[in-house]
């Protein structure tokens, strides 16, 4: 079947997109405002370059339009921490996505440990395979659409050691948890093309 997106609904555009652009890793994404930790996951999420460094992430709103708490704590602080999730987090993270009032913690009420990192930034989810300490680089206005594109620059990144096969080449390796339409999944087995094709 042929779609065509001027004759779609956003509805319809959604599943569409979600279903076949994949698999998304999910940002599971650390805020802070007046001492309150905002954890919460994001899964229109992607690397955007690597000069500037920068991440971009799509953050809707809550259910009475005002902006969610990831949006308004970076709008007013400039800075996150985004976390990659592992399997074993796949418990506390969904339940992260529920929608709280803004003076509640969902490290907190779902019992998600954290771990202070890097100074003057949101703290780090303990047992994340890998962070990214962002300052806020710009929002994008994308006319007409329920959600805020947000361009992030990253300042530090961390890797767990154990995740680190080889220092010098800068190889890492873990398992993150992505989003695959409704359901979560895992990459799975990596493949490689054949000899021939290779430069």
């Amino acid at each position: 079947m042929l779609y065509d997106y001027s004759e779609t609904k956003p509805s319809e555009n959604y599943k569409l997109m979600s279903q076949t652009i994949v698999p998304r890793p999910i940002a599971w994404i650390v805020t802070e405002d007046e001492g309150i930790v905002n954890a919460a996951p994001f899964s229109y999420f992607t690397g955007l370059s690597s000069n500037p460094p920068t991440l971009v992430v799509s953050i809707g709103h809550k259910s009475d339009a005002e902006p969610k708490d990831t949006l308004r704590n970076i709008r007013k602080n400039g800075k996150c921490t985004i976390c990659m999730v592992t399997p074993e987090q796949i418990g506390p993270m969904h339940m992260s996505s529920k929608e709280l009032p803004h003076d509640k913690s969902e490290t907190e009420l779902f019992d998600i440990p954290l771990k202070r990192m890097v100074e003057n930034f949101p703290p780090v989810i303990d047992g994340s395979p890998s962070a990214f300490f962002c300052t806020l680089y710009k929002e994008v206005d994308l006319e007409g659409s329920k959600t805020v594109p947000v361009i992030l620059q990253i300042k530090k990144q961390y890797v767990d050691d154990f995740n680190v096969v080889d220092a010098r080449r800068l190889e890492i390796v873990f398992e993150p948890l992505a989003r695959v339409g409704r359901s979560y999944a895992l990459l799975g087995e990596a493949v490689s093309p054949p000899e021939s094709g290779m430069e």
